[in-house]
């Protein structure tokens, strides 16, 4: 167990020296609640359980004070994953999901790749933030998890993407669940603003 972890902190650690200097970037759940946590951040999450079917972009919603909108060519589709509900496209396109409201200091959750019938099924997803920060990685299962924090500049934006594995023949469609905010804590958001002057089957 402590090999995982720290293998898994490791890799954490690679992943975030590549992004941008005020995005830390996290594969495992508990280091990045913990870091939101000893930041003094409070922490609300989407579980998208009001919602199911299809819907036209821009989907919105609304938690923690944070307002998000999520838009994908051709819609946007929530359905069951499992025993819970999980935000998706109705199509195998890229999703974005944008930010409003309270400031969004971290954002994570579990993300990972699905077929047309919300299996998840092993993919390639790609993850982007609106300054560039990205993270890359293989997904086979719905308890995955990337999260981002950041140490500057609010998040406004992160788009995602799944492809097939190499040779895979399947569409892939990109699916968000337990969609987190991290907010700044009370008297943080000035100092935030400041240094951003520096039927389960889609149709």
């Amino acid at each position: 167990m402590q090999k995982f972890v720290l293998s898994s902190l490791i890799a954490s650690a690679a992943i975030a020296s590549t992004s941008s200097a005020a995005i830390i970037v996290f594969t495992t759940e508990f280091v990045w609640d913990n870091y939101a946590n000893n930041d003094g951040s409070p922490q609300f999450t989407e579980t998208f359980e009001s919602y199911n079917g299809f819907y036209a972009s821009p989907l919105t919603g609304s938690t923690g004070g944070v307002n998000w909108s999520a838009n994908a060519t051709g819609g946007i589709y929530v359905g069951a994953v499992g025993t819970s509900k999980a935000l998706s496209t109705n199509n195998p396109t890229p999703m974005t999901i944008t930010f409003s409201g309270q400031a969004v200091r971290g954002v994570a959750g579990n993300i990972y790749g699905t077929d047309i019938n919300f299996n998840v099924v092993p993919s390639i997803i790609q993850l982007s933030l609106q300054d560039g920060t990205s993270y890359i990685g293989f997904v086979d299962q719905a308890t995955a998890f990337v999260g981002f924090y950041s140490t500057g500049a609010a998040i406004t934006s992160i788009t995602i993407s799944a492809q097939p594995l190499p040779g895979g023949t399947n569409d892939v469609y990109a699916t968000f669940d337990n969609m987190t905010f991290a907010v700044p804590a009370p008297g943080a958001i000035a100092l935030l603003g400041l240094a951003g002057l520096a039927g389960r089957r889609r149709r």
